[in-house]
């Protein structure tokens, strides 16, 4: 009797200390150890869109300025690597969208559900350039049927519809706070043909934010850019997209794609890679020009070998750029 006394005594005391973990790693998957002062960057998604693939998340930022969270962009698999980063998912008020392509947008819903679900009440904003608030409307009718069933349930009090809202920013300063101004300007991601759904309707922003100890611009998708090497100018972080066309190009010869393409959609696609996306030797040349301290690239292809590492990239952009340039992965602090 005195034994079994005594392993239930010891049984009791295992379980009180495994719970006791699972309380403190819970409250640092949730984000809740004390915030650092200043300004962080958390690369949470690296690759480039629209198929996903294993390895790297799309499209997605969390900047952390004096504890206060802002998201810039949320490609798939945002919410898993905030969850990932410690993130407090449910404290997040700010998002950024550079522009309504699915690789920077195709993890917004799940976020948004994700925050609510946590019992979020304070207003959470989405800013970006025209679309954007359409965008979040159908997102919030869709997060209308959970919320009517969890509010009927007893689970939630306030309507989606009072919590989220998308903004349609224009370019200048567009957003400002006790921690950080942002400022857009319109890049060359976007050309659309006259007479296409899309001309003159939508926009593709590069996003300038400043804060008390540092600046961090990111470019989103882009050409080379008049715009962008201006917003640039002196900025601590240039965190910037890349491709390389002739590695585009083989890859699309590889799956067949090319091959099944009209001479017409040969040159259509390949004028899209060089105009509307960046190469190592353009960024090289626009962050010297702009006297950026240190590129970070971002948003890459696809590569063969799925533990291409992208470094060969680095490498060319320091043929024209004297600075420092890191090539991020997911979860990666700057």
């Amino acid at each position: 009797m005195q034994k079994l006394s005594s392993f239930l005594f010891t049984t009791l005391i295992s379980m009180s200390i495994v719970a006791l973990a699972g309380e403190s790693g819970a409250q640092n998957s949730a984000g809740t150890l004390p915030p650092k002062a200043g300004t962080r960057l958390i690369t949470l998604g690296t690759r480039g869109g629209p198929i996903p693939m294993v390895g790297r998340a799309q499209s997605s930022n969390v900047l952390i300025v004096n504890g206060a969270f802002y998201i810039v962009d949320a490609g798939e698999g945002v919410t898993r690597r905030l969850t990932r980063a410690g993130i407090a998912i449910r404290d997040i008020d700010n998002i950024f969208i550079t522009h309504p392509h699915s690789d920077h947008t195709g993890g917004l819903g799940g976020l948004l559900s994700t925050e609510y679900d946590y019992n979020r009440t304070k207003p959470v904003n989405i800013y970006g350039p025209p679309g954007t608030d359409a965008s979040i409307k159908a997102l919030v009718q869709f997060l209308t049927v959970s919320a009517d069933i969890r509010i009927s349930e007893g689970m939630r009090m306030v309507p989606a519809a009072k919590i989220f809202f998308g903004h349609d920013a224009g370019i200048g300063v567009i957003y400002h706070d006790a921690n950080v101004k942002v400022t857009a300007a319109e890049n060359s991601h976007f050309n659309f043909p006259p007479g296409s759904p899309a001309y003159g309707k939508y926009k593709s922003y590069s996003y300038r934010f400043e804060t008390a100890d540092r600046v961090i611009v990111f470019s989103g998708d882009t050409g080379p850019s008049a715009a962008l090497a201006e917003l640039a100018k002196g900025a601590d972080l240039l965190v910037t997209e890349v491709i390389s066309v002739e590695e585009w190009k083989e890859q699309q010869i590889k799956t067949g794609r090319w091959q099944s393409m009209t001479p017409e959609q040969q040159a259509r696609a390949l004028r899209r890679q060089v105009e509307e996306h960046i190469t190592p030797d353009e960024i090289g040349k626009m962050a010297t020009r702009a006297n950026v301290k240190t590129v970070v690239l971002s948003h890459f292809l696809p590569a063969t070998d799925p533990k291409d590492e992208y470094e060969r990239l680095g490498e060319q952009v320091n043929k024209h750029f004297s600075g420092k340039v890191l090539v991020a992965k997911d979860l990666m602090e700057f």
